[in-house]
């Protein structure tokens, strides 16, 4: 064990929201994958109406903007100048960007699905999937909020190398709102 203790980045509260998401969605996947344990075929052929190209551009628009969340932080710890603070800003900005992409893409995923005469009573997959499709879609709105907010105070300087608790918890909520696309994406798109 190292002299140096490691500490949990982030503030407290973000990581009790963070693990009641993750339950959340938990005893939602345990839900669908027991449900689709239970009728494989409607399962497999309802997959086969949704895009996965759209949920495959969804996933990298997530990671993307993950990874700019991550060089924002970054760019904070390792504060030198008024260039780094902001480069950090447009890296939120870029971040935001890319979740506003995410957004047009799902709802308009969501929308040809419901064009087709799909809803929450067809069938049991669209059921699962019209809900974590809303749901994932709600926090990622949540989450550009916070990005939004994280890229005001960014702009303003309101972090340092010190004091950027404010600057992680946004981050981690925005990583798990990626995490449970990254699951529910193989799950509901790609899983036979």
């Amino acid at each position: 064990m190292s002299n140096q203790q490691q500490e949990l980045q982030g503030d407290f509260g973000v990581w009790l929201v963070i693990y009641v998401e993750l339950f959340t969605f938990g005893v939602i996947f345990t839900g669908y994958s027991v449900a689709r344990y239970h009728n494989v075929e409607m399962f497999n052929e309802s997959q086969l109406l949704l895009n996965k190209s759209a949920g495959f551009l969804n996933t990298i628009l997530l990671i993307t903007s993950s990874w700019l969340v991550v060089k924002a932080v970054e760019n904070i710890k390792n504060i030198y100048n008024d260039f780094d603070i902001k480069k950090a800003s447009n890296y939120l900005l870029l971040a935001i960007g890319s979740g506003v992409l995410f957004v047009v893409s799902k709802v308009a995923e969501l929308l040809h699905v419901f064009g087709q005469g799909i809803n929450l009573s067809s069938n049991t997959f669209f059921t699962f999937y019209i809900l974590l499709a809303l749901f994932h879609l709600m926090h990622v709105l949540l989450g550009m909020f916070i990005l939004f907010v994280l890229y005001q105070n960014t702009k303003k300087g309101n972090y340092s190398q010190k004091e950027h608790v404010g600057l992680e918890s946004g981050a981690l909520y925005w990583h798990m709102v990626d995490l449970l696309w990254i699951v529910l994406f193989p799950l509901v798109y790609i899983m036979r």
